[in-house]
Formats: C-alpha cells, sequence, structure tokens
C-alpha cells in the first residue's frame, strides 16, 4: 500500500509500475518539480491546474494528466484533491505518449487507478497484481485525449501578455486590442500568435475562459453567472462554446464527473 508518501519513496521500486494517492486541501502547491518516472496523476475528487514551460493543463475530477518523464511541472489544488498516481518507468512500453495531455477516465481504468494504490509495493509481476498493472497501462494507452491544454508562447512581450490574460479571462479581449498592445499588425499578430501556440487566437481564448470555468462549475456556480464573467452574451452562448469544445453542455459535464 502506498499512501500518504511522496512518489520519490518509491521511485527505486523494482517494478515497471507503481502507484501512489494522496489526498491535498484546497489551494496546495506542488512548486516545479520533476520525476525519472512517466506519471499519469489522476484527480479522484478535485480539481488541479498542472503548468509546465510548454502551457498548463487544466485536470477536472475524474479525469487525468499524463506528465512524461523529466518534465518539469507545478501543481495547484484548485479545491481539494484526492490523487491516485501510477509512476511508470522508462522503457516500461514504446507506445506510451512523449507529451503531456489531459486523458478521459473511464470507468475501468478509474477502477484500476484506485485499486493500484492498494497493491503491495513490490507486487508479484507475475501474478494478479502484475496483470491488473499490464491492464492499467493498456487502457492509459487508449484513453481519450481531452482538449483541456493551454499552450503558452516562447517568451517575450506576447507571453508576458497571455499571463496577464489568464489572471482574468474574457471573452471581451479583441485580436485588434491585442495587436496594439504588441505593436503588431494584426495579420503580423495572428501569424505569430498561431506559430507558438499552435492554435488561433480565438481557438486559444475560448480554451482559456474554459478552463477558468471548469472549476467553478466543479464548486457548484451557476452557469448563468460564469457566462457573464467570462465575458459571454449569456448563459446559451457559454454553453454552446463548452458543448463544442467537450461534446456535451455544462450541466451534463457536470452530472458526469459526480
Amino acid at each position: 500500500m502506498a499512501r500518504h508518501i511522496r512518489a520519490a519513496e518509491i521511485e527505486a521500486t523494482p517494478r515497471p509500475v507503481v502507484a501512489v494517492g494522496n489526498d491535498y486541501p484546497a489551494g496546495h502547491e506542488h512548486p516545479a518539480h520533476s520525476h525519472r518516472r512517466s506519471q499519469l496523476l489522476f484527480a479522484e475528487h478535485g480539481t488541479m491546474l498542472v503548468r509546465t514551460g510548454q502551457g498548463a493543463w487544466m485536470v477536472p475530477p475524474s479525469q487525468g494528466i499524463w506528465i512524461p518523464g523529466g518534465t518539469v511541472h507545478a501543481i495547484t489544488m484548485m479545491g481539494a484533491v484526492a490523487t491516485r498516481s501510477v509512476y511508470v518507468e522508462p522503457g516500461a512500453r514504446d507506445d506510451l505518449a512523449p507529451d503531456c495531455r489531459v486523458i478521459g477516465v473511464p470507468p475501468l481504468l478509474r477502477q484500476l487507478l484506485i485499486a493500484a494504490v492498494d497493491l503491495p509495493a513490490e507486487y508479484d509481476p507475475h501474478g494478479r497484481d502484475g496483470r491488473v498493472m499490464a491492464l492499467l497501462l493498456d487502457e492509459v494507452v487508449a484513453a481519450p485525449v481531452l482538449p483541456l491544454s493551454l499552450p503558452l508562447p516562447c517568451g517575450g512581450r506576447l507571453l508576458a501578455q497571455c499571463r496577464r490574460f489568464l489572471q482574468a479571462p474574457t471573452m471581451r479581449q479583441t485580436i485588434d486590442a491585442w495587436s496594439r498592445d504588441l505593436a503588431l499588425s494584426r495579420r503580423g499578430f495572428t501569424r505569430r500568435f498561431r506559430q507558438e501556440t499552435g492554435l488561433s487566437f480565438a481557438q486559444w481564448q475560448r480554451r482559456a475562459c474554459l478552463l477558468a470555468a471548469l472549476p467553478r462549475l466543479a464548486r457548484g456556480d451557476q452557469v448563468t453567472g460564469i457566462a457573464f464573467d467570462l465575458g459571454y452574451a449569456g448563459p446559451a452562448a457559454f454553453s454552446t462554446m463548452f458543448r463544442r469544445i467537450l461534446g456535451v453542455p455544462p450541466a451534463a459535464y457536470v452530472r458526469r464527473r459526480d
């Protein structure tokens, strides 16, 4: 059993996959750090914000984030969070993702992650426990990738502008306003923004607002208030955006996470 311990305490365990479960209070911060092993960080309850040098990922309740080994990352708990993590030895499989990504956690993978935490650290790799861990990795590979990442520019004034925006995301800001602030033509700004983030400004802005909305929905805030705070004309416009990105309206998404 590996609960309420630091990952560093078990990373050297001679098994391809090891698991840790921890509970954290709202606002808890893990400062920037990295692991030798790759990590699947799963939020059984609560919402997390994970930041790397390449971007930010919001991890809602009952979802997970895959973090390749060696990736420097920081984690903020947006509320009380119960994590269930597995750490995968380099070379354990050759089909695991090479980049950070938020994944959906279907019922089978969820139960495997919860069960893995209660297995002995040095489980029998050829017995039932070893088969549980092997099946867990099969399910990680098959899990759907969710559009909950927010790439950030490389640096300079554009990165600073994006970080200011993330302090209070809103749909009220425009490409023309950003272009003026950065002393760029509209065409130059849109070209540079896509080059550095891989998204258009409109896509990035909508995704930033979505990531700001998710922890509020998890807390039970009303859709109408969230929509107006984010600069939408009303809840219908916000719900349309939400459905377009995540495939379901806000109310259905929250029910599915419960």
